[in-house]
């Protein structure tokens, strides 16, 4: 029996099988301790995790002493945002964030709100994208931390980075970014687009899951982090634990690839993206979610007015892997849909198209004529009855 198409690449990716020929070696041959400074299998792990640094460092236009790594970006989301607040404190219990992050974004906030720190959750236009003006208006005097990610995990809207971090830089207010959606996606420069910490993962970029990175800026200004996790004093005591070297090494090479093939794989998946919307948009009680134009390249968020968002998943499952939102948030109305309008009806018959590497026209094209019949189905049981 035939797989379903996979179409839910911002859940996560396949391991390329580039990069798990990367990996497989550090699980048995040089399966060293990087932290082991006294032989040949320490020095060689050490040697792998110096270079995969380097590689993740370079493509955010960072230095390597300036990345921390950690078990993902929910791990390193939580440690900017708690290890500022902590490393802060003195100056300041404000930070402001935006309605739509993703959870390991406002959670993190809303236990720092349970120790008296006050957070702003702003709101975003019905195409998803932050008002600057907005956001200029909420910054305080006692404002520690503005969070607001890189591109959106469910409706694939890029918010305007460059500009969010050079009003921060003006007002001396530390800015992190999620960049879990956007690395090897879309160009990132912490240094020209004024970011201060910068959240990262390889699951989303064909490498594999549990191995993440928190860029942290050493200079101008340089930034304190208190440490969430305590023991061997490996990251330089800001993030215990020994170094997963073969995950490390995924992660070095998942970028390699993804930096290279930016620019054609883009432009390649846009096609697809645009050709399934092309098909998708002639359907009477269609919305497109977020902006079209700013947005990954990736990404197609669509709902359905007077559909049955159950019946309509249920339909799809055997033709295609998709989700209605956040794979962290599954069963629950989208908080990211809800905060530009949409009401519980519409989130639940909503559709995240995450088109990725492995996808093919002719997929788009099953895939498309699979959701046209289900709908066409769904409304004439609904005109029946």
């Amino acid at each position: 029996m035939a797989r379903p198409i996979y179409l839910d690449n911002h859940a996560t990716t396949p391991v390329d099988p580039l990069v798990l020929e990367m990996m497989l070696p550090y699980f048995t041959e040089q399966f060293g301790n990087p932290s082991s400074a006294g032989h040949s299998y320490g020095w060689e792990a050490a040697a792998a995790v110096n270079q995969a640094r380097e590689i993740v460092a370079d493509s955010i236009g960072a230095i390597a002493e300036e990345i921390i790594f950690t078990s993902g970006a929910t791990e390193a989301n939580n440690l900017a945002i708690k290890g500022v607040a902590e490393a802060y404190f003195s100056e300041g219990k404000h930070i402001v964030t935006v309605q739509t992050e993703h959870r390991a974004v406002l959670d993190p906030c809303a236990y720092l709100e349970t120790l008296g720190f006050a957070v702003t959750y702003l709101p975003v236009q019905p195409n998803g994208l932050l008002d600057l003006e907005i956001l200029e208006k909420a910054i305080r005097q006692d404002t520690v931390l503005v969070s607001v990610m890189a591109a959106n995990n469910e409706i694939g809207v890029l918010q305007p980075i460059e500009a969010i971090g050079k009003l921060c830089k003006a007002k001396k207010v530390l800015f992190h970014c999620d960049a879990a959606q956007a690395i090897a996606k879309i160009p990132l420069n912490v240094q020209t687009q004024n970011i201060d910490l910068l959240s990262l993962t390889a699951h989303k970029i064909y490498g594999p899951k549990g191995i993440g990175a928190l860029y942290v800026r050493r200079k101008n200004p340089r930034v304190n982090i208190a440490a969430q996790l305590h023991g061997g004093g490996q990251e330089r005591g800001r993030r215990s634990g020994t170094l997963y070297t073969p995950q490390i090494v995924g992660f070095g090479k998942a970028l390699e690839i993804g930096l290279a093939q930016m620019a054609t794989e883009n432009q390649r998946i846009k096609n697809h993206r645009d050709r399934l919307w092309e098909n998708l948009k002639k359907i009477a009680t269609i919305q497109l979610n977020g902006d079209l134009e700013q947005r990954l390249p990736h990404n197609l968020n669509i709902s359905f007015r007077n559909i049955d968002g159950a019946a309509l998943l249920l339909g799809l499952r055997s033709t295609v892997a998709l989700s209605s939102g956040s794979a962290c948030s599954s069963g629950k109305p989208s908080h990211v849909l809800q905060a530009i309008g949409r009401s519980k009806a519409e989130c639940a018959a909503s559709l995240r198209f995450g088109i990725g590497r492995f996808t093919t026209a002719a997929d788009i094209d099953q895939v498309a004529k699979a959701v046209q019949q289900i709908i066409t189905s769904l409304q004439q049981i609904r005109i029946n009855t």
